[in-house]
């Protein structure tokens, strides 16, 4: 399913919801409001376009999800490195650890990625 990135008040209201489903179209009224100042009708025109794009689902005024946060990023994430790196995850980490210092516990967890891929 192709995606487009959520825009950053489009990844706040997705963020309210991933947080909160299944909730209620009503619920989610009310915390859009109080979250992000939002009026309903505001609320129902985002909500309808996360839907329209498969992250989200309302029926009979309960929302919740057919995508979660984690999938959804982790299919950005697969995308920018294939765009931007050819698709080679040890180029976008070349690239992540020439500009950033990678911290012990980093390291760790990448050693961990890596032993489990091997089925160690």
């Amino acid at each position: 399913m192709p995606e487009t990135a959520l825009g950053a008040v489009e990844a706040r209201f997705a963020d309210l919801i991933w947080e909160h489903a299944p909730l209620s179209s009503r619920e989610l009224v009310e915390l859009a409001g109080r979250e992000l100042g939002w009026k309903k009708s505001t609320t129902y025109t985002v909500l309808k376009k996360l839907c329209s794009r498969g992250l989200f689902r309302n029926v009979d005024s309960t929302v919740s999800v057919l995508v979660s946060r984690e999938e959804y990023y982790g299919r950005q994430g697969r995308q920018f490195v294939q765009e931007a790196f050819h698709g080679s995850l040890p180029r976008f980490l070349a690239a992540f650890a020439g500009t950033e210092k990678l911290s012990e516990g980093d390291i760790a967890a990448l050693e961990a990625l890596i032993r489990q891929q091997r089925g160690e």
